[in-house]
């Protein structure tokens, strides 16, 4: 009875020590992540206040508020900047380079998840390996491939390149969820009379949805906020994206910048990132899933 009354007693002291561990970690955890927002959110409120300010209110009282609230700033970064052409410039780079991306890398990964072909482990490692090139040495063969084929300073170049760039995480992302959909579905289309095509499309891709959103979302942070690729290869400016026009628009005026005017297009080109991150935020949750290559 004492040397169970002892192991109770000793078993009950390490629960208690490790609840005031846990408890520990746990608010370590909270206060961190505190920190982390308050350092997040203040400059993006201050960003959004100061767009309804004038320069002079900016540099004479920068965190005050605006002595009247005004779209001017908006409207002037919208239309006299050239924002709007950036902006439309953007949405057709990244919209149709992310709907190819995802379509290549879906149909790539499915491939190399549920088939075995020779070669299959090959291109799998081949695409890893694209994800530890830096993007930076690629920049000088990029530019005289693009002039070489007549695509230097156009839209669907710059497409072609950020399909190329987001290809291989995508198919990284996604060959996990695919190596682990149940193959009794894809064998039972394909009993009922459905080919490879109908089987991947109908079947095995709204399986894979999650997976799917998921890495739809990051290609979309990446290729919204890319800024090397087409200062590099595009310098036409009438087809510049968001972040090239930011970068002309605070440096073309030297020290006369119209800092409303800039921190109202700050607010265009991050808004637009918020707003689909936090539609598709629930995407995120679980979708995050580990696989190994057979």
């Amino acid at each position: 009875m004492t040397a169970v009354a002892t192991d109770e007693r000793i078993v009950t002291g390490n629960r208690r020590a490790r609840t005031g561990g846990d408890k520990a970690v746990e608010a370590t955890s909270h206060a961190l992540l505190f920190i982390w927002t308050i350092i997040v959110i203040v400059p993006f409120l201050w960003v959004v206040l100061s767009s309804f300010k004038t320069t002079k209110e900016i540099l004479a009282s920068p965190f005050s508020l605006p002595a009247h609230w005004s779209f001017d700033n908006y409207a002037h970064a919208w239309t006299d900047a050239g924002i709007r052409q950036f902006f439309l410039n953007t949405v057709i780079v990244v919209g149709v380079a992310l709907v190819l991306v995802m379509l290549l890398g879906a149909m790539c990964a499915y491939v190399l998840a549920r088939f075995t072909f020779p070669g299959a482990r090959f291109i799998y490692y081949l695409m890893l390996a694209g994800l530890t090139f830096p993007i930076f040495l690629a920049i000088v063969p990029l530019f005289f491939v693009l002039k070489n084929i007549g695509l230097i300073n156009t839209l669907p170049g710059l497409i072609m390149v950020y399909v190329a760039f987001a290809l291989p995480f995508t198919v990284f992302f996604l060959y996990a969820f695919f190596r682990s959909l149940p193959g009794d579905v894809y064998e039972a289309a394909l009993i009922d009379g459905a080919g490879e095509w109908r089987a991947f499309f109908r079947i095995m891709l709204p399986m894979a949805r999650p997976g799917i959103a998921a890495v739809a979302i990051f290609n979309f942070l990446g290729l919204w906020n890319q800024f090397l690729l087409p200062v590099a290869l595009n310098t036409d400016q009438s087809r510049y994206v968001l972040t090239q026009g930011m970068a002309s628009f605070a440096s073309q005026a030297g020290y006369a910048v119209d800092f409303g005017a800039l921190f109202a297009a700050v607010v265009i080109t991050v808004v637009p990132v918020l707003i689909v991150y936090v539609i598709f935020q629930r995407r995120l949750e679980g979708s995050v899933s580990r696989g190994t290559f057979r």
